[in-house]
């Protein structure tokens, strides 16, 4: 006589009977709201040529975006802890698109920075991949999360694989309003996804787990060394893919190259990303993660400066998006690991988001430090030779970290 599996319990989360399912909607989340912000490089061109800016006001704009993205991450990630992220990604879906609505129309550079900078920034902080990770870290099992924090991450790859040449092309087709106005439409598209993340109990301790506030939670890993040392190596990630993002495609341009080689460029970063995140969370489970860290943000430095130095040429444009690309988000992973392994999943939204915006205020300098030199000193080469530096110092501040819970939890069994 044969006994049949028990059904799931009526209770039970989407993520318990269909975890497969909840990764694959995370992770077309991941993608829509990527791709958009990856492709910002490719409106500086035709933006600033047709209202008479400079490249700093655009740069500006986006560096906006990058730190309100950033500040807006903690803020949405508590709620997203306490009240499930559904509510988080449907705002933070409409107001990106908003954003990339009025973008299309921003006619003057506080309209611009409104638009591309404070909404657009702001809606990334409550629907980007930042929440779909700590949503994997929270619903999923607990042998999934390292594979799934990699594919988020490659998801939002996918994205800046597929937007770049997508817008363009579009703009080449329809022009750069109507793209933006496409790129807004595609973001509602979030929503429907987002219902697959719902979790019915998000403000539920786990056993074992210390009860804490959040100013608790804050305040305990602000007073340990090893966070503060993940938060401030993130900073180097997030300058570097925020200048290269904005500003590679005319950096290209100078150098005699065409605006398809940069869009390519951006895509073939994005594509290669797909191999390195996924890589980068297979790792992560296997070797030390401050060790992994350090690999990637040194081999980054040794990328920069052989682009910087070879002679500018589809090939090597090429190349360096590929070397780049597996390096690119595959920071995401161990950090995302290592605030899960060392304060639990309750806050993981938060406590990510604050690391997350370190990366965002030296994205908010690597772009905005990227237009007001090249307008003062002709070129971006400065800004390369200081994103080398700041790799190498990355790669040494991860060193100290120490891999293990702060208070210590159960272990499954």
């Amino acid at each position: 006589m044969t006994t049949a599996s028990p059904p799931s319990a009526p209770g039970a989360s989407l993520a318990a009977r269909a975890p497969l399912f909840v990764l694959l909607c995370g992770c077309m989340i991941a993608m829509l709201t990527f791709g958009p912000r990856a492709s910002s490089g490719i409106f500086l061109l035709p933006m600033t040529g047709e209202y008479g800016w400079g490249r700093d006001t655009f740069g500006l704009a986006i560096a906006i975006q990058n730190l309100l993205w950033g500040l807006g991450t903690p803020f949405a990630g508590a709620v997203a802890d306490r009240f499930g992220v559904v509510r988080v990604l449907c705002v933070g879906a409409l107001i990106y698109a908003l954003g990339l609505g009025l973008m299309a129309y921003a006619s003057t550079p506080g309209l611009l920075h409104l638009s591309a900078g404070v909404l657009v920034g702001f809606g990334l902080s409550g629907c980007s991949f930042n929440i779909v990770l700590a949503a994997f870290g929270k619903m999923l099992p607990e042998r999934m999360r390292p594979i799934a924090f990699g594919a988020g991450t490659a998801a939002g790859s996918f994205g800046q694989f597929l937007f770049p040449p997508l817008a363009t092309g579009l703009i080449s087709s329809v022009g750069w309003q109507e793209t933006l106005m496409i790129f807004g439409l595609a973001m509602l598209l979030v929503m429907p996804f987002a219902l697959a993340l719902a979790n019915p109990q998000p403000a539920a301790a786990k056993a074992g787990e210390p009860k804490q506030s959040i100013g608790e939670a804050l305040g305990q890993a602000f007073r340990h060394p090893s966070y503060v040392y993940l938060v401030l190596g993130f900073f180097t990630c997030g300058f570097q893919l925020a200048f290269v993002t904005t500003h590679l495609p005319a950096y290209l341009i100078d150098r005699g190259l065409s605006i398809q080689v940069g869009g390519w460029t951006l895509a073939v970063i994005g594509l290669a990303n797909m191999v390195g995140s996924l890589s980068s969370g297979w790792l992560s489970s296997r070797m030390s993660r401050r060790w992994l860290l350090a690999i990637i943000y040194f081999a980054r430095g040794i990328a920069i400066a052989a682009f910087v130095l070879l002679p500018a040429s589809p090939a090597t444009s090429i190349g360096f998006g590929v070397v780049l690309g597996l390096l690119w988000l595959s920071t995401v992973p161990p950090t995302s690991g290592l605030v899960m392994l060392m304060f639990g999943t309750r806050y993981l939204a938060m406590l990510y988001g604050f690391a997350f915006f370190s990366h965002q205020v030296g994205g908010f300098l690597g772009v905005w430090l990227g237009g007001v030199l090249y307008e003062r000193l002709g070129s971006y080469d400065f800004v390369w030779w200081l994103a080398v530096a700041l790799s190498f110092a990355s790669a040494v501040i991860n060193l100290p970290i120490v891999e293990r819970p702060v208070v210590a939890r159960p272990q499954p069994a």
